[in-house]
């Protein structure tokens, strides 16, 4: 798990993982967990004393939080303002190609298949020629290339989750190694 060191107004220094922000401001001083909600834990002083504590208690939900809810998706989710077709997030096309030797153009559609700590990659579903071409095959191409595309969104999640999860597990041992040692 990402972590790093903050320095309080009171000249404290954190090891604070990441979701975690500190706030001060006029009254108040704590720091706020920002993972599936939001929540704030306060220090309850106003010296900084109780900064320790309300991180503890911040980290110890951040934990919990990470171990039962799923990681957030850094996937875009709507399409962008320049896409020019009604096409879904992922998927463009109909795109027209002429083969080196070939008579008749084909048309083809793209997915763009997103994987968790890997470069996307883009696959070309097939829909027709010039000739062949039809709005069923089109529908056709369209539902596989969304059926694809979602699938591969879905795998992307669970693997982001899976991850956020085993360094959290590696965070949390880490914790109980150095309360152990102190």
């Amino acid at each position: 798990m990402k972590v790093r060191e903050v320095t309080i107004f009171s000249g404290e220094q954190f090891e604070v993982p990441q979701g975690i922000q500190r706030i001060d401001h006029r009254a108040t001083h704590g720091w706020q967990l920002r993972y599936g909600g939001t929540k704030l834990f306060s220090d309850h002083t106003s010296d900084g004393s109780g900064a320790k504590a309300a991180l503890q208690a911040a980290t110890k939900e951040l934990l919990k939080r990470i171990a039962t809810l799923p990681a957030p998706s850094l996937l875009q989710r709507g399409p962008s303002q320049n896409k020019t077709s009604n096409l879904p997030v992922g998927i463009s096309g109909p795109l027209l190609r002429e083969r080196r030797n070939g008579r008749a153009r084909d048309c083809s559609l793209s997915v763009l298949i997103p994987r968790f700590g890997e470069k996307p990659r883009r696959r070309t579903i097939y829909i027709g020629t010039e000739n062949t071409y039809t709005p069923a095959r089109f529908e056709a191409a369209l539902a596989r290339a969304i059926e694809m595309r979602t699938a591969a969104e879905q795998a992307y999640e669970t693997a982001t989750t899976r991850a956020k999860r085993a360094q959290a597990r590696e965070h949390r041992k880490l914790l109980k190694e150095r309360a152990a040692a102190e």
